[in-house]
């Protein structure tokens, strides 16, 4: 009787059954590029940016900043925005101020099915002294996994819902559709069976990991291999734990209502540096990241409409999204401060008359008499 019961619950909601495994794009930086730019009232600053994901981070400014300085509050995963951290000990200034992404045009030649377009570009600057170091190649925020799906205008304002979008059911990260790219968010993940990265090597030997992270906040990082090729090649990592025999797994029934889908987002790479191995700069290219996995759920229309009666999820994650608008953007703010505060002066100004006599030759001899 209770195997019965075990397995009629499972035949609902199945978790890791190889028969419902399924191939997504989890993100496509060629479509990352460039097309808007922001730019203040009073100003002839533009900032390139990318349409579908630019975010308004001037929501958690305070009063204390006017509306000029709010515009230019926004960013997105424009792949010029993205970020390179390195290790303590491979921190200094030259590589700190050097170490950076930048949208990287493939020819029009290549003879790859994205020529033309632009992926993402990272250049590192490693220690060459002979000890570990790494970097870390991530979004310019974390990516939300709530934030309701929506349009956004030229100047970088998000629309209210339409009814369409709302009936989608998907997140502003997610994909458009099962055969489209996500923008680093794909939900209703169960067992992860692979991953795959569509990188060019330049005969680097640096290993390269991606790093996700699941609905209850843990990250995680997956080794994919090493970069010593030259030209274009996808590494797979493999879940050498992967049951392919459902007989074999430990079947695990949860609730179906009110619990949210699981989901994995993308936090980015990790490129290490072995002591061994040269140092100085590493230059690296990112095309795309993809994964295989068992859906967590079998999605199907059930007779009650759960969530319009109860509205349980809606609130939960209304909730999650704001905590996760407030720490983004009080990060975001933090770093605009910091930059409006930089110096900006190249030279000093001259306490000299520019046109006086007795200013000394520029050939370091003595003014004459």
């Amino acid at each position: 009787m209770k195997k019965t019961l075990v397995l009629s619950a499972a035949a609902v909601m199945l978790l890791g059954a190889s028969a419902f495994a399924k191939e997504s794009t989890l993100i496509d930086f060629t479509m990352l590029d460039s097309d808007m730019t922001i730019k203040a009232q009073n100003s002839d600053v533009e900032i390139p940016q990318n349409k579908r994901t630019i975010m308004d981070y001037g929501v958690a400014a305070g009063a204390t900043f006017d509306q000029e300085q709010k515009d230019l509050m926004k960013t997105s995963l424009y792949l010029g925005e993205w970020e390179v951290s390195l290790n303590s000990s491979a921190q200094n200034v030259a590589a700190l101020a050097e170490s950076v992404t930048v949208a990287a045009p493939v020819r029009d030649s290549a003879k790859v099915p994205f020529a033309g377009k632009k992926v993402l570009g990272v250049h590192v600057i490693f220690p060459s002294g002979a000890y570990n170091a790494n970097a870390k190649i991530t979004p310019p925020f974390d990516i939300p996994a709530y934030e309701p799906l929506s349009t956004a205008d030229d100047n970088g304002n998000r629309q209210p819902q339409t009814d369409e979008e709302k009936a989608s059911n998907r997140t502003l990260f997610e994909a458009d559709s099962d055969d489209t790219p996500a923008y680093g968010l794909v939900k209703n993940v169960g067992t992860l069976k692979s991953i795959q990265v569509t990188t060019m090597g330049m005969n680097y030997p640096h290993s390269l990991y991606v790093l996700l992270k699941d609905t209850d906040g843990i990250e995680r990082r997956y080794f994919m291999g090493y970069l010593g090729f030259d030209g274009w090649k996808s590494l797979t990592w493999n879940n050498p734990n992967y049951l392919t025999d459902v007989r074999v797994r430990e079947i695990r029934v949860y609730p179906i209502y009110p619990r949210g889908l699981p989901f994995v987002k993308f936090c980015g790479f990790q490129v290490c540096r072995d002591a061994g191995h040269i140092g100085d700069d590493f230059i690296g290219y990112f095309k795309d990241v993809k994964i295989i996995y068992d859906k967590a759920e079998l999605t199907s229309e059930r007779d009650i409409a759960d969530e319009d009666l109860w509205g349980i999820v809606t609130r939960r994650e209304r909730a999650r999204q704001n905590i996760e608008m407030s720490r983004f953007g009080n990060k975001q703010v933090n770093r605009y401060l910091e930059k409006s505060k930089m110096a900006t002066e190249e030279s000093f100004s001259s306490s000299l008359d520019a046109n006086s006599s007795s200013n000394a030759q520029s050939n370091g001899g003595q003014a004459a008499n």
